[in-house]
């Protein structure tokens, strides 16, 4: 099984920008947490990052055929980009979107998620454990469409 992770505009930026807000630790470190859960449950696992929103589409696009499932933080395209929620809806691969910060504690344009309603489900405000919760969550996605397939395997042999 193979899971992307795809983060948004100002990721990047992890452990340099608004601490108060997103936390001291850089984004080469949560992929380091993440790699290493990763490799604990043998999923492969690829990161990427761009500012770009023509790229996040690209790389979602991307993933079909390529990958099992997409951990996504979108963060500022949440709230604007219908690209990148119809690039989602589009591959039809499970997706889990992640926020460090509860969006709905914030601003209230940071209150609606363009993206989450074709996310198999959205985790924010944990700081870094959200992508730790996602992980975890994916895995669970993916037994449950295995579990799906041996049903309708067995419907099949019947």
């Amino acid at each position: 099984m193979k899971i992307v992770v795809i983060q948004g505009p100002n990721l990047n930026m992890l452990g340099m920008r608004e601490q108060n807000i997103y936390g001291p630790m850089k984004l080469e470190d949560i992929h380091k947490q993440m790699k290493n859960f990763a490799d604990q449950n043998g999923v492969e696992i690829e990161f990427f990052q761009s500012n770009l929103e023509g790229e996040i589409v690209d790389r979602i696009q991307e993933c079909l055929g390529d990958a099992d499932g997409i951990i996504i933080n979108p963060a500022a395209y949440t709230h604007t980009s219908i690209a990148i929620r119809d690039a989602l809806a589009a591959v039809k691969i499970p997706a889990i979107e992640v926020h460090l910060s509860n969006i709905y504690a914030r601003e209230e344009f940071r209150h609606k998620s363009l993206t989450a309603p074709v996310c198999a489900g959205q985790i924010s405000g944990m700081g870094p454990f959200v992508y730790h919760l996602a992980m975890v969550g994916m895995l669970q996605v993916f037994n449950e469409i295995k579990m799906i397939k041996e049903k309708q395997a067995k419907r099949k042999e019947a």
